[in-house]
């Protein structure tokens, strides 16, 4: 099975691409092992001239990357160009940080010298999904090259042409052939190539199934991954938070990408002495989003990816409501082409429902009730997944202690949508993976942390 990109709001097929053979495949192994060979002997101040030099690319053309995004997988346009910025973003952060984040570190020891030194550690595989086809990739990308590793990409099947232009930025911001190879691979072939002593590494941003196997057949082979799996990410509303405050954050957060991300808010826990003021609220700004031409400005809420994707999700939506939970807008598959969803809303969502239970990956949210902040707590902890998750109330000292201590996940933020940032750590725990990208954290995750000791 090769990669076919379809264009989400229409239905109307863009390009497709067959998977490379055997020999190519074993041809780009060996490029990229020996450009590392090379690479790793590059200082800093050529990896992040490098680095920034991919970022200015970003900028200049961010139209155009754009405009694929947004055919390939949906994306409303000025999202799109949103993520193009974003990747600029990062490569600026690690241009000027990365070099410090990798510096060697002095020991005090009782004799002689003892330093901690990080050094790359080879070709790293990663697995990367269709949701942020540029952001995705870089966020792994750039903290990996800045550490003198070499990348091997497995897109997703539905945006080969994000995959290649991706590669495209990078080989015209002067990055040697080999230090970064889109590879049109399918899953068998990226679990092969795990085999091979050249890989060193693997990183998957997906399913809990596909991080399954990423993770036993590296583990097999006693190779170090990094995991994000996705989450159902529960948004606590406390009984002295600023409701339209809560309301538009959850909305937004849910809607987000046309719902289709992992830190969007899913399960909507509001103690019910605000319950219904905020349901009101909420469905307001949940009726608000436009759906719309994704390619123009005014669509705050574009077509699914795919239209398994949204047969899923409905699904979810269907079998929640026979278990008990009630629609309170959307809910339904709209007549003509394309992948489209509305803005849904069920209430009365409760534990052992699939809209409890499992991922939500589009635009339907799942409000719960709960008697109190404990209940709410405990509700927002009963889940396998434990990615991001916000608290909305007036008092940041209750809001700071319930997110440092009581939720758990990766992150937790306070009267804030959950968002990545290249400053801060970002991942996740339980079935939402382990390891963690961005900031300093995320690009000591593919080196080799080594103690050298002198007397």
């Amino acid at each position: 099975m090769g990669y076919k990109a379809v264009n989400p709001a229409t239905g109307e097929e863009l390009q497709s691409v067959a998977c490379i053979g055997s020999r190519e495949l074993e041809s780009a192994l060996e490029e990229s092992f020996q450009a590392y060979l090379q690479w790793r002997e590059t200082g800093y101040e050529c990896r992040a001239g490098l680095v920034g030099a991919v970022g200015e690319i970003l900028r200049q053309n961010s139209k155009k990357y754009a405009d694929i995004i947004t055919r390939e997988m949906g994306k409303p346009i000025a999202a799109a160009r949103g993520e193009i910025d974003k990747c600029a973003r990062l490569c600026d952060f690690y241009a000027e940080h990365g070099a410090g984040y990798l510096s060697d570190e002095e020991i005090k020891v009782d004799s002689g010298r003892s330093f901690v030194t990080y050094n790359p550690l080879g070709p790293v595989l990663a697995v990367m999904p269709w949701n942020f086809p540029f952001w995705q990739v870089l966020r792994f990308a750039v903290p990996a090259l800045m550490a003198g590793n070499t990348c091997l990409l497995k897109h997703a099947a539905n945006v080969p042409g994000c995959a290649a232009e991706v590669e495209k930025v990078l080989l015209q911001a002067g990055l040697p052939r080999g230090v970064f190879s889109n590879l049109f691979i399918n899953k068998e072939q990226a679990l092969e190539i795990l085999g091979d002593g050249r890989v060193r590494g693997a990183t998957l941003t997906g399913s809990v199934s596909a991080g399954r196997a990423i993770a036993e057949r590296a583990g097999s082979m006693l190779k170090k991954t990094v995991l994000e799996l996705g989450g159902s990410d529960p948004y606590l509303v406390l009984e002295d938070a600023d409701l339209e405050l809560a309301a538009r954050t959850c909305a937004a957060s849910r809607l987000m990408n046309n719902g289709q991300t992992c830190i969007a808010a899913k399960r909507i826990i509001v103690v019910q002495k605000v319950y219904d003021d905020f349901m009101d609220l909420f469905l307001q700004e949940m009726a608000r989003a436009n759906m719309a031409d994704p390619m123009h400005d005014d669509c705050t809420l574009g077509p699914m990816a795919r239209e398994d994707l949204r047969r899923e999700l409905h699904g979810q939506v269907e079998r929640s409501m026979g278990q008990g939970a009630r629609l309170e807008l959307g809910g339904y598959i709209p007549e003509g082409p394309g992948f489209w969803y509305p803005g849904t809303v069920l209430s009365g969502v409760k534990p052992g429902m699939p809209a409890f239970e499992e991922e939500l990956f589009g635009p339907a949210a799942a409000v719960i009730s709960a008697n109190d902040e404990k209940e709410a707590i405990e509700l927002a902890n009963r889940t396998r997944f434990g990615l991001g998750s916000a608290v909305f109330t007036r008092d940041i000292e209750r809001g700071t202690r319930i997110a440092s201590s009581e939720i758990e996940a990766g992150s937790c933020f306070v009267n804030s949508m959950v968002q990545s940032d290249p400053r801060l750590p970002f991942g996740g725990i339980k079935d939402s993976g382990y390891g963690r990208e961005l900031s300093v954290q995320g690009i000591r995750e593919f080196t080799n942390i080594k103690t050298v000791f002198v007397r």
